[in-house]
């Protein structure tokens, strides 16, 4: 199967190698060796301060998002949420269990925030802002350095959930002022699904040793704890992370963050230049480089990821609720080619010769 979806994505070899050997004991230094190197990376990846640190959650990027919302903030906080899709609102159902009082920016369907919608929230005594930086569900990316920008003229926490973006676009943790970016295994890096990972800066960091949480997993004061000595508080998925340190190690040996980012962009772009004559419509005012969101102007959207999936071999990304029969998604990371790009084309121009789409 080709996948072109946004995660679980394509393997390279490497990492599939090491998903099929056996998984060994990690109370051991060589492990806390990986743990730490993983660490610098990302801390490298971000361009995050010296003092930042990374946790590694064995958990979806979900577990993470709320773990964030847990240990950061509490009842006497105060949040902007933006609200532009089904990962922006999870945000909002978090604060919610947690009874965090909250303002939704809700967008319409493919647009982004502007400057003019964030004036009326200026001065208003928030005391964070939480986004998805990149809306998966509609393709939008929204503009992080306006968002922090914001954020430090209003002395509010800035939490970036960057699942899908970290690695397909450039995001500079110090330069945006962001004080958490979230992430996860299964995208741009490229593993088995099942780890989150959650950089702090200092303003975080000492919210989270300030605050008391009621969480015994979740506990983002034990794994820090834990990670100064390269370690986690229980059993992690000790495969994927290693599969994780081989990503990582090999984005550093071939140009770092710049050079994936570029080829990620290249893979966009390409499929971007040869959709031009199919009946589909970008729904997105302002994309990624991690996805394309397609509206298909003939023909429902799920069919078309039905037919690729059990006729050509092909995953696509499908999306649920009230989009699942006008929006499908195609992924641009994981080990992907052109050459993938061109199969999907001929398939998608193949459905429209058969009068499918």
């Amino acid at each position: 199967m080709l996948n072109f979806t946004v995660g679980p994505v394509m393997s390279n070899e490497e990492v599939l190698a090491i998903g099929g050997e056996q998984v060994p004991y990690f109370r051991t230094q060589e492990f806390s060796n990986i743990m730490l190197e993983n660490e610098a990376l990302m801390k490298e990846f971000l361009n995050a301060s010296q003092e930042a640190k990374a946790v590694f959650i064995t958990g979806s990027g979900t577990a993470s998002m709320e773990a964030v919302v847990m240990n950061v903030f509490t009842s006497d906080d105060k949040l902007l949420v933006i609200d532009g899709g089904s990962f922006g609102h999870r945000f909002t159902q978090i604060c919610d269990i947690h009874k965090i009082l909250y303002t939704a920016i809700k967008l319409q369907q493919g647009h982004t925030v502007t400057a003019e919608m964030l004036q009326e929230y200026e001065g208003k005594g928030y005391t964070g802002l939480l986004v998805n930086i990149h809306e998966t569900s509609t393709g939008v990316h929204y503009d992080s350095q306006m968002l922090g920008d914001f954020c430090k003229r209003n002395n509010m926490l800035f939490v970036i959930d960057a699942i899908s973006s970290f690695l397909a676009d450039m995001l500079d943790m110090q330069a945006v002022n962001a004080d958490v970016i979230i992430t996860g295994s299964q995208k741009v890096l490229a593993c088995a699904p099942g780890i989150s990972i959650i950089v702090l800066g200092e303003k975080a960091l000492k919210r989270v040793h300030e605050n008391e949480t009621i969480t015994m997993y979740l506990d983002l004061k034990d794994a820090l704890k834990n990670a100064e000595r390269g370690q986690t508080p229980f059993t992690p998925a000790v495969g994927i992370l290693r599969q994780i340190n081989a990503r990582l190690r090999q984005i550093k040996r071939d140009g770092g963050a710049a050079s994936e980012i570029a080829k990620i962009k290249a893979q966009a772009e390409d499929f971007r230049s040869k959709i031009k004559d199919l009946p589909f419509e970008i729904v997105s005012e302002s994309m990624s480089n991690a996805l394309t969101p397609l509206h298909p102007t003939t023909a429902s959207a799920y069919d078309i990821f039905l037919e690729l999936k059990d006729n050509y071999g092909i995953w696509i990304c499908p999306n649920g609720g009230d989009m699942k029969e006008t929006i499908f998604r195609v992924g641009h990371f994981g080990a992907q080619t052109t050459e993938d790009n061109d199969t999907l084309i001929t398939a998608f121009k193949d459905l429209q010769a058969k009068g499918i789409i």
